[in-house]
């Protein structure tokens, strides 16, 4: 029964707007600025080595079980779970994913808005500062004035018309269009950087690794980034891959998703550690990295106006595909689930995440004083989507699949009904009964601040 798609539920319509979407959706700004200030903090190279190593014996396990659940049912990721358990609560899981994507929305289009801001500042040189203090003072300006609030209505209104095209003349044609320019700006970087004094000392950091740095803290925060980065947790794969076709070979394409999305996170390491040991800088900046530190040095490179402007292009682009994926949660809820045309699902969608968005830009203004448990609308949004929905989230949808989807299904899903042979089968039932939950649970007991 479930081997059947209804001739009213889109498709992707080729294999590669498939995996430009999913890429799309796993690259954002983690990659670019999360990573690099996770293996600034944790040294470098031994970071790396298990960063790598947990994006494939946890990141690509928990990807195949999302593009399980969702190209095998052919639903919303609430829809996902209750076809496959209807008589159980853990379609709760699926109100968990829909729920933390719009605080997710809320907080991440204030932020690229920053990043539009920032790209249009650096065309017209506003960002050149030139000490510590003015770089600080000049992006608590751009942050906490109105300009925010209009650069994040800015935001949400592009992500509203790629979605309000629908999954293939909007989401797969603006991921086909967006990610190759994306990868084009990441490559122009690299080889800009290639050129820079600290090359060298920048590559060495980062992919040489002193084994006698890591520690529980480099293990937790490899752990971490690898989960986080690929947008596991939410639904976003399990959404997206209810739009795969039969053709689209799931453990392929996980594959795929994991070694791009860690590419970027790679090549973005590659764009910024050598300018850092350029400049004689800390690699351990943390945050203030992408907004404050890099624009101070790209100004002080040849022709940095333009490459400080390109960066914060590079940095609304990678935003805008990881929105447009969060969005796609509720709005395949509200149509599926609620019976809305798609224009519905996604207006509303889009005036839920503008009352959020609203709400944590204008945290940083007058809101500022208006907090709950000690955090403003902007870091309560941030934590409960990210420290609390997410890891359970991720724990729910790998015990769900490893124990309670029958592995007949799991199997026809990676055969094609036994078109072609999958050898891994019973590895990856091991790795998500037992490994996959107890990572996510470490990283659930770590960003709780437990360990």
């Amino acid at each position: 029964m479930l081997k059947e798609i209804t001739t009213e539920r889109a498709v992707f319509a080729t294999k590669i707007g498939a995996v430009a979407t999913t890429v799309g959706s796993a690259v954002g700004l983690g990659n670019i600025w999360r990573f690099p200030y996770e293996a600034g903090v944790h040294g470098g190279g031994a970071f790396m080595i298990c960063y790598l190593s947990f994006v494939f014996i946890l990141g690509v396990p928990l990807l195949i079980a999302e593009f399980v659940m969702g190209r095998g049912t052919r639903a919303n990721v609430f829809g996902a779970y209750r076809k496959l358990r209807p008589a159980s609560h853990w379609n709760l899981f699926g109100i968990l994913g829909i729920i933390a994507s719009l605080l997710i929305i809320s907080f991440y289009a204030v932020v690229a808005g920053w990043t539009a801001e920032f790209c249009l500042a650096s065309l017209s040189g506003q960002l050149e500062f030139a000490s510590e203090e003015a770089r600080h003072e000049g992006f608590m300006t751009f942050t906490s004035g109105s300009n925010s609030v209009v650069w994040t209505l800015i935001f949400l209104a592009f992500n509203f018309m790629i979605l309000i095209g629908g999954v293939t003349k909007g989401i797969e044609r603006a991921s086909n269009i967006l990610m190759p320019i994306f990868f084009l700006l990441l490559l122009a970087f690299c080889i800009n950087s290639f050129f820079m004094p600290g090359f060298g000392e920048g590559m060495k950091y980062l992919f040489y690794p002193d084994f006698s740095k890591i520690s529980p803290s480099v293990i937790l925060g490899a752990l971490g980034q690898a989960f986080f980065s690929l947008s596991l947790g939410l639904g976003c794969m399990m959404t997206y891959a209810s739009y795969f076709s039969d053709k689209n070979r799931l453990g392929k394409t996980a594959v795929t998703t994991a070694f791009l999305d860690t590419l970027v996170a790679i090549l973005a390491g590659i764009i910024i550690f050598p300018a850092v040991f350029s400049f004689n800088l800390s690699p351990e900046a943390g945050p203030t990295l992408v907004f404050e530190v890099l624009p101070h040095i790209f100004y002080q490179l040849p022709g940095g106006m333009i490459w400080s402007t390109l960066f914060f292009l590079l940095l609304f682009l990678a935003s805008l595909t990881s929105t447009v994926s969060m969005s796609e949660i509720s709005i395949s809820y509200f149509s599926e689930e609620k019976g809305m045309s798609r224009s519905r699902a996604t207006a509303l969608s889009a005036f839920i995440s503008l009352v959020g968005a609203l709400l944590c830009a204008f945290s940083f203004g007058f809101l500022s004083e208006v907090t709950f448990f000690g955090k403003n609308f902007f870091n309560l949004f941030d934590y409960l989507s990210s420290n609390i929905a997410l890891p359970l989230g991720g724990m729910g949808c790998s015990i769900f699949v490893g124990w309670f989807v029958k592995r007949k299904f799991i199997k026809d899903q990676l055969t094609d009904f036994g078109t072609f042979k999958f050898r891994l089968l019973n590895i990856l039932i091991f790795f998500l009964r037992w490994f996959c939950p107890a990572a996510i649970f470490l990283i659930f007991l770590n960003s709780l601040g437990i360990l």
